[in-house]
């Protein structure tokens, strides 16, 4: 085609010409393959013409053609979604299947046309369809991989599309059903799967499919905070009893493991943090060392790993970071058992206070670093998940990060002044150790960390050089002001920040009035 489209153009061509002609040529050869795929021919050309199809759709420019209803059928057909409720045929038909449904999920990805046609075509319920015909096959897991495939770009681009398989055809069942079969959980119990510590890492195509059928099912689940009804309770823990068994397993890669682990992640935000009980379970005495309180926590140390691992690759925190650590902070505020666990891990009892909390190689050094980050976002959150740890007390915060570190969550929940926040914790109280018990006395608050005596530069100077270096710093502070370079502010009585003017007008306000005074 490009050969013929240089010699079309003459000698003296531009790209611009080159290019329409490569376009309308490829239409035409799309066309042709349409044509030919349409009539009945053997399996070795279908295969051919539907590899040639996938690598041309990979172009928007030459979806015409294609993005019709009559063609989408076709494809349709060959991809055994048509309306027929056969089980699937012989296994050499397997790779005709395949092929056209990785030139459906081309064809959707790259054209609006064809995502409305999707929704014409019932496309959804056929896929469903499809998967349930794969539950019980053999040698069908690259059929279930890009049937998944679909149904997440589906859910994905198409609202519509993923409202109907929210509530017309059950997809969060289906999906989770096609999870589970993908994993081969054994149940031991209502919510419990089997650990096999000694069991082999997944294949490849079986964490594919899990990986396709998790981002299928977090497009399905968005904005599923509130459960309803005991139905729903019941579902949303038994897919998140599946996914602590995907927490716990392996893949065949360290980086299939992590991008499993990721979409398993992503999938618990959307699971109401009431239902995340399952992720611990009573424990028996040879099941693991990680208990607390009888309560197996391998799925909870996995997240806190997780959350390590990402720390510190330092990049792209708000992608990869922010949902565990929105997810720990959501567990640690509703459930005591995990809160509990994390703080000894996260938060252990100080001993050392003679380096800053930010210095350090502890999971608590790398938090309260991201305390101060440059991401408002992930300040924030880090911030937030030491906070509950501390059950939202602030002076059990200061003692772990220093006020400096947590000033501007402080100042964001109103609680300079002190206090604590808005949710209610067990009252059980936190002991210091003798070690900080002792060093208490001499640590500098606002770095958290005990400071060596630094000379007074006051000590040497007389009085009349001591006001004048006052007065000079209260001159440029008023420029400064005046300028509006910045804006001098103070802290209400109620721990929230005004400008200073205010504050200092309640504060007077407050104070009690003596009519008897001189």
């Amino acid at each position: 085609i490009c050969e013929l489209a240089f010699i079309l153009c003459g000698p003296n061509h531009d790209d611009k010409t080159v290019l329409f002609f490569l376009c309308v040529y490829t239409q035409k050869l799309c066309e042709g393959i349409l044509n030919i795929l349409e009539n009945d021919t053997k399996t070795s050309c279908q295969i051919a013409c539907l590899e040639a199809l996938r690598i041309l759709s990979r172009d928007k420019k030459v979806l015409v053609p294609v993005t019709t209803k009559s063609n989408m059928k076709i494809l349709l057909k060959l991809a055994k979604l048509d309306a027929t409720e056969d089980p699937l045929e012989e296994v050499s038909e397997y790779p005709v299947i395949v092929e056209a449904l990785k030139c459906l999920c081309n064809i959707v990805f790259n054209s609006a046309v064809a995502q409305k046609l999707s929704l014409e075509l019932n496309l959804a319920a056929k896929l469903c369809n499809l998967l349930k015909k794969c539950k019980d096959q053999k040698f069908v897991d690259d059929i279930k991989c890009f049937d998944l495939r679909l149904l997440f770009l589906l859910s994905l681009l198409h609202t519509d599309i993923r409202s109907q398989l929210r509530h017309e055809l059950q997809g969060a069942q289906v999906l989770t059903q096609a999870l589970e079969n993908s994993l081969n959980i054994i149940w031991t119990d209502e919510y419990k799967a089997a650990e096999d510590h000694d069991r082999s890492p997944l294949s490849l195509q079986e964490t594919d499919c899990a990986i396709e059928a998790l981002k299928a099912l977090f497009n399905v689940t968005l904005d599923s905070w509130n459960v309803h009804s005991k139905n729903e309770s019941h579902q949303f823990r038994y897919m998140a009893a599946i996914l602590r068994h995907c927490l716990l397993i392996m893949g065949p890669t360290e980086d299939k493991t992590e991008e499993l682990h990721s979409n398993a992640v992503n999938l618990l935000s959307n699971v109401p943090v009431s239902c995340l009980d399952v992720l611990i379970s009573p424990s028996s005495e040879e099941e693991t060392n990680l208990k607390y309180n009888g309560m197996n926590m391998d799925a909870i140390q996995v997240l806190l790993d997780f959350m390590e691992k990402r720390i510190d690759k330092g990049t792209s925190y708000r992608e990869s970071l922010t949902p565990v650590l929105s997810l720990l902070t959501e567990c640690c505020r509703v459930h005591r058992n995990i809160r509990k666990f994390l703080k000894a891990q996260v938060l252990p009892p100080l001993r050392d206070v003679t380096n800053r909390p930010e210095v350090g190689t502890t999971v608590r050094n790398k938090l309260v670093r991201l305390m101060t980050h440059v991401d408002l976002g992930v300040k924030q959150l880090a911030a937030e998940f030491l906070f509950v740890l501390c059950k939202e007390r602030v002076d059990s915060l200061l003692k772990y990060t220093g006020y400096g570190n947590a000033a501007g969550l402080l100042a964001a929940r109103g609680l300079l002044a002190g206090g604590r926040g808005d949710h209610w914790y067990s009252d059980d109280e936190d002991t210091d150790t003798e070690e900080y018990k002792s060093a208490k006395p001499n640590i500098n608050l606002i770095t958290g960390h005990v400071e060596e005596p630094m000379p007074n530069p006051m000590d040497e100077m007389t009085e009349e050089q001591k006001e004048y270096e006052a007065m000079k710093l209260v001159n440029m502070l008023d420029k400064l002001s005046r300028d509006e370079f910045i804006k001098p502010m103070g802290v209400r009585p109620d721990g929230s920040m005004a400008p200073l003017a205010e504050t200092v007008s309640q504060y007077q306000i407050n104070e009690p009035e003596s009519s008897e005074s001189d």
